[in-house]
């Protein structure tokens, strides 16, 4: 992969794009943007942007969407998208949490794919009905899990299967973050505000917004489905109604063990999301703020460094390697890899054509595992951390 627009993109066209969210102000939506764009894989064409509709225009103004396509409910656009010959072709859902849910819903009932961002809905059972949704529609569902774009993620997924370290007997996962040490909420912060409100961000607070990240992680390079676990969920911040720190020891089937911890009121940490898997011929160990470094140790020999794009790197890694080896690569171009992702698997879905094995991206079903995850993290810290099956 390279950083100019792919052959598919000049070839085929870039893929016309809406997005729910996103407006004057909000992070996330800024992202999706740019990863949207960066291998020229998609045209913003349209959006509901607000729901506030003077916020909508005004940002659809700022981005180019043209003031017809402009529109101040998500329902409103689903259907005039759906009839247009133009219409988009997948949309991107950046809401918080607990409108995931509507808006997917209507545009894959118009034939719309779907873009959405984590966790995938507010309630569990919610996540049941839009997979059940999505897989009736036809359409593709992917989530944004950005992290699993990582070329050196993938590194370490690919070793792993090919049996680099050995049957897996221990998964050490963390996230650490200091954001939210104080009440932030009631500073006016928008990001803190729906992140630690229990209607908009669901049962889960810091579990729900990058404990999620960090289990999906585990997830995706090991290819351990999670069994049970025993939680701990705390609002260490007096007068915040979800937890802010967690403890989560996990069982998986087959015997393999794990811990993972997720805070947001860890002063000196940023953005500290890292993962450790032994098993019983080496390890690897994998640290989010120096991503393009991934440390491998067999057992009995010397730590091994693999660089993105340098000599020890595979097939799976370079496939989304963009730039030289020593140019960092990290949370864009992550997030942007999902998106070509996409892009490959959408086109597909234009011809009928089978999808490429090596395109990779999570799914709907990636999704429901998250909420899964979640539900059960928090049945088992209701419980005093008494072990509790994950699922149904």
């Amino acid at each position: 992969m390279t950083i100019e627009a792919s052959p598919s993109a000049s070839s085929a066209g870039p893929v016309r794009l809406g997005m729910v969210g996103g407006g004057q102000g909000a992070f996330i939506g800024a992202v999706h943007r740019i990863a949207a764009r960066l291998d020229g894989e998609f045209q913003l064409v349209a959006g509901a942007l607000s729901s506030d509709p003077e916020r909508a225009r005004l940002s659809a103004l700022e981005l180019g969407i043209a003031p017809e396509r402009a529109y101040t409910s998500y329902e409103g656009m689903a259907r005039a998208e759906s009839t247009r010959r133009d219409g988009i072709e997948a949309v991107a859902i950046v809401t918080p949490n607990h409108v995931h849910f509507p808006v997917a819903k209507a545009f894959l009932e118009c034939g719309v794919h779907v873009i959405c961002d984590k966790p995938l809905t507010s309630t569990l059972e919610d996540a049941y009905a839009l997979a059940d949704l999505a897989k009736s529609s036809g359409r593709l569902f992917v989530l944004t899990h950005n992290y699993t774009g990582y070329p050196m993620i993938r590194q370490a997924r690919e070793m792993i299967a090919a049996g680099a370290i050995g049957t897996i007997r221990v998964v050490q996962a963390e996230y650490a973050q200091a954001w939210l040490t104080t009440k932030v909420e009631d500073t006016g912060s928008k990001q803190a505000g729906w992140r630690t409100d229990p209607a908009k961000s669901g049962a889960g607070g810091a579990i729900g917004d990058i404990g999620t990240h960090a289990f999906n992680l585990a997830s995706f390079v090991t290819g351990l489905d999670l069994d049970q676990v025993a939680a701990d969920l705390t609002a260490f911040v007096p007068g915040r109604r979800l937890d802010d720190n967690v403890h989560v020891l996990m069982r998986f089937a087959g015997g393999a063990k794990g811990m993972l911890w997720a805070s947001q009121v860890a002063p000196g940490n940023e953005n500290g999301l890292r993962l450790r898997v032994y098993g019983d011929r080496g390890g690897l160990e994998w640290a989010q703020e120096d991503p393009n470094y991934l440390w491998f140790t067999p057992h009995g020999e010397p730590k091994r460094l693999i660089t993105r794009g340098g000599d020890g790197a595979g097939a799976a890694a370079n496939r989304v390697t963009r730039v030289p080896f020593g140019h960092p690569e990290g949370y864009l171009e992550g997030f942007a890899t999902i998106y070509a992702e996409a892009a490959r698997a959408i086109r597909a879905a234009r011809t009928g054509a089978p999808v490429d094995p090596a395109v990779v991206y999570p799914t709907v079903e990636d999704g429901v595992k998250g909420m899964e995850f979640i539900d059960a993290a928090v049945r088992s810290s209701a419980a005093d951390g008494a072990w509790t099956k994950v699922g149904r």
